[in-house]
């Protein structure tokens, strides 16, 4: 039986939040791959974890849209094995991960991997040079069938389902252009998909790894996938645990780790940052009323990792060349704490390229 503060500290030394230093190699966060969504995403992340990422450009990673349909940063040297890793379990699995694209599909009689698979054939020869998202997107609605494609009232244009277009684009062998806004879509250099992941880049093992101890549904719910299919998949090695008397799962090479999980790790994480994507949002945080404020229908702040728990809220407050980050905290910080957070953003602030003027603590 472990509590939720050994949870906490296992996935904050899975996660390696807690070293000073590391290379892309070595760095675990990258084999389920990184959210890079805002200005504080995947390589602030990554920077978080110890990656000097200033010198990386698109040699080293490559940015695709692959779990949930978010923009995930990888090794470049893994995109085959990445490809075969988000591949969809099963017809029904990627008629999840499609939302409501699937029905029109459906009743229209084509399985949604084969409709899958036409989308990229498409897409492929539309992308011959890098070519803006929205080209892209114009230039599908003209060349697939009805069953594709929706009226889309904000743009006043019919137009391919969001998901589909997104999950299609790596089966296409296409990439998006790091740093462009809209999304720029390129072809995958010498792009090979694996034959299957490996156990590294198995998306269940991947999570268990990293955000484990977990249930099927909280693997489930984070790829979008049936609960059914990740069962088919769980891991041979997958250990019982019991976590404040749930049953839970992690592997099996891990158990030592967990029952000896410390840390006193302080962290300024983005508001997309892996520890934030687990799926037990009450082991997390367990005040509602606090869930709600780290995860808003809309504008997400930051989390404060204060000495391995989750200790608040933070939002960028930019005026001109004046940067401040301003902290919510849920509990009072003691002066050391507030003194490595105020570290932190002086860290953020040199990523962002941008003078420090101050820290803001508020409760």
């Amino acid at each position: 039986m472990v509590d939720r503060r050994q949870v906490m500290a296992f996935r904050v030394r899975a996660q390696q939040l807690d070293r000073a230093e590391g290379s892309l190699a070595d760095t675990a966060v990258l084999d389920i791959g990184v959210q890079d969504t805002g200005p504080d995403g995947g390589r602030w992340a990554l920077a978080a974890r110890g990656v000097d990422v200033a010198p990386l450009t698109g040699d080293d990673l490559v940015l695709l849209w692959t779990v949930r349909g978010a923009p995930h940063l990888y090794r470049r040297a893994d995109v085959g094995a990445v490809a075969a890793a988000v591949e969809p379990f099963s017809d029904a699995d990627a008629g999840k991960r499609i939302y409501d694209a699937a029905k029109p599909l459906k009743a229209a009689g084509i399985g949604i991997v084969a409709a899958l698979d036409e989308v990229a054939a498409r897409m492929r020869e539309i992308v011959r040079t890098p070519t803006v998202k929205g080209e892209v997107s114009g230039r599908l609605a003209e060349v697939m069938p009805q069953p594709y494609l929706r009226f889309c009232r904000p743009c006043d244009a019919t137009h391919l389902y969001e998901m589909p277009f997104r999950l299609a684009a790596v089966r296409a062998g296409l990439e998006l252009r790091l740093d462009t806004s809209p999304p720029v879509l390129e072809r995958i250099r010498r792009f090979r998909p694996a034959d299957a992941p490996g156990d590294r880049f198995d998306l269940v093992r991947a999570y268990l790894r990293l955000l484990g101890p977990a249930t099927p549904k909280h693997v489930a719910d984070y790829l979008d996938a049936p609960v059914k299919e990740v069962k088919a998949r769980w891991p041979g090695d997958a250990a019982e645990v019991s976590v404040d008397g749930e049953t839970r799962w992690l592997l099996a090479a891990d158990e030592a780790a967990l029952a000896s999980a410390e840390t006193t790790t302080t962290r300024l994480l983005g508001p997309f940052d892996l520890f934030l994507q687990a799926k037990d949002r009450a082991t997390l945080v367990p005040d509602a009323a606090r869930v709600k404020q780290l995860w808003p229908v809309l504008g997400r702040p930051g989390a404060v990792l204060a000495d391995g728990d989750l200790a608040g809220t933070w939002r960028p407050r930019k005026s001109g060349r004046t940067f401040t980050v301003a902290v919510h905290q849920w509990r009072k910080l003691t002066g050391g704490a507030r003194d490595a957070v105020v570290a932190e953003a002086e860290r953020l602030a040199a990523y962002r390229g941008v003078p420090l003027a101050g820290v803001d603590f508020a409760e």
